[in-house]
Formats: C-alpha cells, sequence, structure tokens
C-alpha cells in the first residue's frame, strides 16, 4: 500500500525522486491531490526516464529545473478542460501522465528548464542550438520549445519517435518522426561547440 510520503521517497535515477515530479501549481491551487493511479508503472517509466534523460542533462549542464513534471489523469484533465496548458489525456504527444499506457504505450515525460542554456537564451542564443545538441546525444521520444526561460518538454518512450518542434520562433516542427535532420552533423556541432562536455555517466549497478 503506498503512501504519499513513501512515494515521495521513490529514488528514481541518481539525482531524481517522485518527490521531484509530484509538485502542481494546478493542483495545489484547486485543491487536487497529485497521485498516480498506478504508482508501480508510474515508477517504472519514470525511473527510465530519469536514466536515460534527465541524468545526462543534469551531469553536463548542472542542476535541471522542473517545471511541471508527472501529472495524474485527474489532475491533467481538469486542466486540459479549462485551458491551463494540459493537454487532452488521450493526446498521442501528452507525457505527462506516465501510468497511462502498458508495453510500447509506456510513456514518461517532464517540461523543464536548463538554467545554463535559458541565461544565453535570453541574451539571443537560438534554441535549435540546444535542440540539435538534445538529438546527437539524447534517446529522446518528443521535445516541444516554449518561449519562457526556453523551457521544454521531453518525453521518453520504449520506441522514440524522434520529434522535435517548437513555439519559439522560427514555430513549427524542426524534425518529424523518421526524417533525417534538416542539418548535417558538422553543421548541428558548429552550433553547439561551446556547450560543456558531454557526461552522461553510466554508473555500476
Amino acid at each position: 500500500m503506498w503512501s504519499l510520503e513513501t512515494l515521495g521517497r521513490v529514488r528514481l535515477s541518481r539525482h531524481f525522486y517522485m518527490r521531484d515530479f509530484l509538485y502542481s501549481e494546478i493542483g495545489n491551487f484547486h485543491e487536487i491531490q497529485n497521485i498516480p493511479d498506478d504508482p508501480d508503472l508510474a515508477i517504472a517509466c519514470g525511473r527510465a526516464f530519469c536514466e536515460t534523460l534527465l541524468d545526462p542533462l543534469e551531469e553536463t549542464f548542472g542542476r535541471i529545473a522542473v517545471r511541471s513534471g508527472y501529472r495524474s489523469p485527474r489532475l491533467n484533465a481538469f486542466g486540459n478542460e479549462r485551458g491551463l496548458n494540459c493537454a487532452r489525456n488521450d493526446y498521442p504527444l501528452e507525457c505527462h501522465i506516465w501510468d497511462r499506457g502498458r508495453g510500447a504505450a509506456r510513456v514518461a515525460g517532464a517540461s523543464i528548464v536548463i538554467p545554463w542554456f535559458a541565461d544565453r537564451h535570453a541574451e539571443g542564443r537560438d534554441w535549435r542550438d540546444l535542440a540539435w545538441w538534445l538529438h546527437d546525444h539524447l534517446d529522446y521520444s518528443e521535445i516541444w520549445f516554449f518561449p519562457k526561460l526556453c523551457a521544454f518538454n521531453i518525453a521518453w518512450r520504449p520506441v522514440p519517435q524522434r520529434r522535435i518542434d517548437s513555439y519559439i520562433a522560427p514555430r513549427g516542427c524542426l524534425l518529424r518522426p523518421g526524417a533525417a535532420p534538416g542539418e548535417t552533423l558538422p553543421q548541428r556541432r558548429a552550433r553547439y561547440r561551446d556547450f560543456p562536455p558531454f557526461r552522461g555517466v553510466a554508473y555500476p549497478g
């Protein structure tokens, strides 16, 4: 039997605990509990998400800020119905409900900010520099960029789609599933040559 306190203490990866993803401004303001219907599934998907995507980001860029992490089906539906920047629960690219799919339909994601890059973006740095770095270094499924703080949704799936979209100009789809990047590898590397060295560390079990 899971308690909220026990759930929050679950360690998902070297750098992240479940508690890091349970805070919700919508839930707090509207008094809706943000608790998984299936904690075991949420933990399993969250663990794959953190180990595959967030740990390498934190080890490379320093602290990663989670803007919106896990959302329960009830909380996400509430946010969608009231226009609070939540996609429909059944939207194929919705990544915040970590306990909604089985097998290949499993998904976990979060909206995050990399403060190191947010500072540079505020000074005019192109969001595509970070997008291509993510593409060349991480096994992501989908990425969506947003104007405020250059935050982005990043999602894990067992079978990644490899799709990148943005609401920052130039808006639209940068990379469609199955498509080749519109820039060569040398062109992409030139964009992020001043980034910190990649430090996706593989730790012994």
